[in-house]
């Protein structure tokens, strides 16, 4: 019998046809529900995912003959990683595909705020034309603390060499990455010395509102704050609180806390005040999750989780 993948969401192309290549029938039903899945799970040896539906203990008890979940992205806590390798389920997930993606935004999002881009864009497009008041700032001769240095981690500290700056980072997980672009670092260094922080965390347990009031307040001076990882390791409200006074001076968010499960849109009907707060500020940067979503890293991951997969049928 012809083994079978489910792609739960989308993927670029490639990753279907190489599947297809190595003998896997591929399928794809873009209107089911999680029940629908769970009823048609038994029948397949492996599954595509982003954040569609959560891949939870109910899903995996009905994926009797499942050996492979494959996450296009990085982040893996919409899979219930426990259950699944207790069950023999190999997790596999594609970092390496969108970290330069993800790196590049960070620093495009900093450098545009840092310089009063978006501003200044505005205003000549209406005539105005104010220089002294619009200087911007260098990131030359600024301290930049990374907090985490996986993929995305430490590809920003790479796209950061040229630019003269100190760069510390901190990973909880890791030791013996100092090179001669990056220091490694303790978190008490990087609260007394940093200018800018960026966040390439994983959302667990233990970073799920990390960068809290108490956090923010150890800073020894205002910080410009990046955050390209998960929403809800920010609590806005103690952001906006930071912002107001001052300790932050600027925020670049592609993630919000108030996003939808799958990512693809916020909660327009459960949005806080303070949130309508926080847009408000100038010295604020959005964007809507898409650091690590270029055409680039769409093709890129698809290839990277096609090597992975092929390794586990040699």
């Amino acid at each position: 019998m012809q083994k079978k993948v489910l792609f739960i969401d989308t993927a670029h192309p490639i990753l279907a046809a190489q599947l297809n290549e190595m003998g896997f029938q591929t399928d794809y039903f873009p209107d089911y529900s999680y029940d629908d899945y769970c009823r048609i799970m038994s029948e397949y040896e492996g599954v595509i995912i982003r954040s569609k539906v959560p891949v939870d203990a109910g899903l995996l008890h009905a994926a009797t003959s499942l050996k492979f979940i494959a996450r296009v992205g990085a982040g893996m806590e919409n899979i219930d990683t426990e259950t699944a390798e207790a069950r023999g389920i190999i997790c596999l997930n594609a970092p390496e595909g969108n970290r330069n993606a993800v790196a590049e935004h960070a620093l495009g999002m900093l450098l545009a705020l840092m310089n009063h881009l978006l501003k200044v864009d505005a205003e000549v497009r209406n005539g105005i034309w104010i220089r002294a008041e619009n200087r911007g700032f260098e990131i030359k001769g600024k301290t930049i603390g990374i907090l985490g240095y996986g993929n995305t981690g430490s590809s920003f500290a790479k796209k950061l060499q040229g630019f003269e700056a100190t760069i510390l980072a901190y990973d909880k997980y890791k030791a013996g990455f100092g090179n001669e672009w990056v220091t490694e670092s303790g978190m008490e260094q990087i609260f007394e010395e940093a200018d800018i922080l960026s966040l390439h965390l994983p959302l667990t347990d233990e970073t799920q509102w990390l960068v809290d009031k108490t956090f923010l307040g150890k800073f020894h001076k205002p910080i410009y704050l990046i955050n390209t990882s998960r929403g809800q390791i920010v609590r806005t409200a103690d952001l906006v609180e930071a912002l107001r006074d001052r300790t932050v001076s600027g925020a670049c968010l592609d993630v919000l806390e108030y996003e939808k499960f799958s990512f693809e849109d916020i909660k327009q009907q459960q949005l806080p005040e303070v949130f309508q707060e926080l847009l408000r500020f100038p010295n604020v940067l959005l964007s809507p999750h898409i650091a690590g979503w270029t055409h680039e890293s769409h093709q890129r991951m698809a290839e990277v989780l096609v090597d992975k997969i092929r390794s586990l049928y040699p």
